[in-house]
């Protein structure tokens, strides 16, 4: 009996099945993300004359996405094992894949979980200390597209409701493929403004431009993955009205990747040892980008939303 085999017979067995369909898509995860990743190497050999590539940029992109690749893979995998227990053990009913509903909560559930914690990822500053590198970027193209995150942690904590609702955790991976090829085709400048009916219900390339613009009327706008008629019913919608200025609102000065991913715990650690009152620490933390003791800055406890990110 090797390794592999000596491990699966380990697991309960309530948990082998949920495990064994869901790793199909935990790998479809990760090839997505390589091909990604992979292809857009070429698209450096094609550079635009509209100035919307630079070679570092790109590059610093493209390695980030091959290391989020890496990093990914371990955070999944816990998930996997923790949907799949939780799926075996907590949910209280399980819905059945044969049925057309079950499929519309896989879908829509990954798709308002991911609007809620990428909200969430703009408004608290721990967790937007791992999403800031996706907006380093001044330049938007496919390769911003895989300038992604090494901390998935919060990430996956978002999607443990769905196999409590007793969606099989390999609906759950399913359904987050889905969603993940369907994110990548939005970053670009190439493709302008769809038909009414598709800009009113799905993501496009304008809302998400407008996502990544640094401009005050842009800021902490247009969350949505899928579907942007989240961000129409909470109140986070802003139609595109002229070309993004991109990237963060404090100029990034560097390529270095590691600086990119690490500057914000950086400035979080910086700003905890300055202060003097718990309550200041915790505002730090877990406050908005930007966020200052009364007095500091603005009266109310947090700078201007331009200087928020």
């Amino acid at each position: 009996m090797n390794a592999v085999t000596g491990f699966w017979f380990g697991l309960p067995e309530q948990v082998r099945d949920p495990v064994l369909f869901a790793i199909p898509f935990f790998l479809l995860l990760l090839i997505l993300e390589w091909t990604a990743a992979r292809k857009l190497q070429r698209v450096e050999q094609e550079r635009s004359p509209s100035g919307s590539y630079l070679a570092q940029d790109s590059w610093a992109s493209i390695s980030m996405g091959l290391v989020s690749i890496l990093t990914s893979a371990g955070w999944k995998a816990l998930a996997l094992l923790g949907y799949s227990a939780i799926y075996a053990y907590v949910a209280p009913w399980h819905l059945s894949p044969s049925k057309w509903y079950t499929w519309v909560v896989a879908l829509l559930g990954v798709d308002l979980l991911y609007y809620g914690y990428h909200r969430m990822a703009h408004r608290v500053r721990l967790v937007w200390a791992t999403h800031q590198a996706h907006h380093s970027s001044e330049y938007y193209n496919f390769a911003t597209a895989v300038r992604q995150k090494w901390n998935n942690s919060g990430e996956v904590l978002m999607w443990a409701p769905l196999p409590l609702l007793g969606l099989p955790p390999w609906m759950v991976y399913f359904s987050w493929s889905l969603n993940l090829i369907y994110q990548f085709w939005v970053h670009t400048e190439r493709i302008d403004k769809l038909p009414r009916p598709f800009e009113f219900v799905l993501n496009t390339p304008s809302h998400h431009r407008v996502h990544h613009g640094m401009d005050q009327l842009y800021l902490d706008k247009n969350y949505g993955g899928i579907l942007i008629l989240w961000d129409r019913l909470f109140g986070t919608f802003q139609p595109e009205v002229f070309r993004p200025h991109y990237g963060l609102t404090k100029k990034v000065d560097t390529f270095n990747i590691w600086k990119l991913q690490t500057r914000e715990y950086v400035a979080i650690a910086r700003d905890w040892r300055a202060a003097t009152r718990w309550r200041d620490r915790l505002g730090y933390m877990f406050g908005p980008p930007g966020w200052e003791p009364r007095g500091a800055g603005q009266a109310g406890g947090a700078v201007p939303a331009i200087t928020a990110r």
